[in-house]
């Protein structure tokens, strides 16, 4: 990038300062606007320090800063008549963060952290000169991590597209290679395109860098969209060619290609190699059309001029927007500390490892989950057990339990997760279950038919959380945050039923079998999923 030091000052011009006094009044209040949103803000740092995904968030703040420097010659130059709209926003993000406080929702008082700050700033600085620096405060937005069934959803989505290219590019090698799900077979050795390699520690900063390429970049409006938004195709197909590669290199030389410091190793090369590909698409954007300039001229960094010697320097006054603003925030500030932070509660329950292994006609025996599954999941409790009648009918039951999905841990939704291990939903609908309930509602369920292979077999999945049977994940979210708000609790569960399909079964004798084995467990439930 080209630094430029461009003079836009005039002999004699005016120029606006706070005063010392006023700029620490101002600072006093930046610094106390963090205050009310802390539990929130803690959490956010947390994320930046421990998932990857993450972790560029760090230098988000320290450009954001820069660029409001690069913007000092021109904002000084201004008057700030400070807007009343400012005050609209502060209290919006008050009463976002008074939301998000009681329902323990991090992700609403991070959020509700930057309506407030984006309030305060256009409480001091008005229209005109909030709009030079509109870029710097959007970039904060990136910082703030995605809700974690999202995350989870599109963290999925993305295993399954690189593995699928990935594969793609090892048969171009010649090499015999078998998919299924995101479990890459080389016959010596299985790849596992886990959450790490799913592209997203590619995606979420490469979008941030190609938002910055784009507010940089001088061209057309449309030529700076594209910037932005080829950074999507960007690291998906790069971190697909990474699968790739390890995968080659692991056929070639061995599985210490996909471990330790060579395999950090390749996806930071890749990673660079991403930056280098969309760096590249600004002289060939500046071919198309009426584009004036070098690439240097067309693309450079401006460093501010520095004021003129000359200059008539004058004393800003703080607007009353922001001395109301601030007002408004003493006040937010003695809301939050008054009112008492719910505490979240834990109902009492029974582990799954007492739950009963003979239902009926039914006999189970207890499995486990790998720690893979476990550490992905992190899920407070489980039941997972392969039960078989006297006819050699089996049956799958699981349960995930959470004691809390506040802090990212949720649910998972098998509509996500089965894909991963290669199975192909071949159909998915709701029914409600004839004669049965579960806390006193009619028992709905998800019911789908899987496959994988030549196996196909019918799954029934619900949502069990704090009394209520769900089988949309969309309401499982809102409930959750209602319940949150209102009841204090965030603890739940997912069941799910799964039993074969022969190939000389039907349907309908599967159907039956799940429906026995649902009415079976029903009564047997709120011991361990409590309502």
């Amino acid at each position: 990038m080209a630094v430029q030091s461009i003079d836009r000052g005039t002999t004699g011009e005016t120029v606006w300062r706070l005063s010392w006094g006023l700029s620490c009044v101002a600072l006093a209040i930046g610094i106390l606007s963090v205050w009310p949103f802390w539990d929130g803000l803690s959490v956010l740092w947390d994320y930046w320090v421990n998932i990857p995904e993450y972790s560029h968030c760090l230098l988000i703040p320290p450009i954001a800063a820069f660029l409001i420097y690069q913007q000092k010659d021109r904002l000084e130059t201004m008057v700030f008549s400070g807007s009343w709209w400012g005050v609209a926003l502060l209290i919006l993000g008050g009463a976002l963060l008074v939301l998000g406080q009681l329902g323990t929702m991090y992700t609403i008082v991070q959020y509700a952290y930057l309506l407030s700050l984006y309030g305060l700033v256009l409480a001091f600085l008005g229209w005109p000169a909030c709009r030079l620096i509109v870029v710097p405060l959007m970039i904060l937005l990136f910082m703030v991590p995605l809700p974690s069934f999202l995350f989870a959803n599109l963290s999925t989505t993305l295993q399954l597209l690189s593995s699928q290219v990935g594969v793609a590019i090892i048969r171009l090698f010649g090499i015999s290679v078998f998919l299924e799900g995101n479990v890459i077979d080389l016959g010596s050795y299985k790849l596992q395109v886990a959450d790490a390699c799913s592209g997203l520690r590619y995606l979420f900063p490469l979008m941030t860098m190609g938002f910055l390429v784009a507010y940089f970049y001088k061209g057309a409006t449309w030529k700076r969209l594209v910037l932005f938004l080829s950074s999507i195709p960007i690291s998906v197909i790069m971190n697909s060619i990474r699968v790739g590669i390890i995968g080659v290199t692991v056929d070639n030389w061995g599985t210490a290609m996909a471990e330790g410091f060579l395999h950090e190793f390749q996806g930071w090369m890749i990673f660079m190699a991403s930056v280098a590909l969309m760096l590249g698409e600004v002289p060939l954007l500046n071919r198309i059309g009426r584009s004036e300039g070098s690439w240097r001229q067309m693309f450079g960094v401006e460093m501010p001029a520095t004021t003129p010697a000359e200059a008539l320097v004058r004393n800003r006054r703080l607007p009353a927007s922001f001395v109301a603003a601030a007002g408004l925030l003493v006040i937010l500030i003695v809301v939050v500390t008054v009112i008492p932070r719910p505490v979240e509660i834990s109902p009492v329950r029974v582990a799954f490892s007492e739950f009963p292994m003979e239902l009926g006609r039914w006999r189970g025996i207890h499995q486990s989950l790998d720690s893979v599954y476990l550490d992905q999941l992190m899920m407070d409790d489980y039941m997972l057990a392969d039960y078989v009648d006297g006819a050699g009918d089996s049956m799958n039951f699981y349960v995930s339990w959470y004691n809390s999905q506040r802090k990212g841990q949720a649910v998972h939704t098998p509509r996500a997760c089965l894909p991963g291990g290669g199975w192909q939903i071949q159909d998915l609908a709701q029914r409600t279950l004839p004669g049965i309930a579960v806390n006193g509602q009619p028992l709905r369920v998800n019911r789908a038919i899987i496959q994988l292979g030549n196996q196909r077999e019918v799954i029934y999945y619900w949502f069990q959380q704090r009394g209520r049977v769900i089988d949309n994940e969309f309401a499982v979210k809102w409930y959750l945050f209602w319940d949150a708000l209102i009841r204090h609790r965030t603890d739940g569960a997912m069941v799910r039923l799964i039993t074969v399909l022969p190939t000389s079964g039907t349907e309908e004798a599967a159907d039956r079998r799940l429906t026995e084995f649902a009415a079976l467990i029903a009564p047997h439930l709120d011991r361990y999923v409590p309502n």
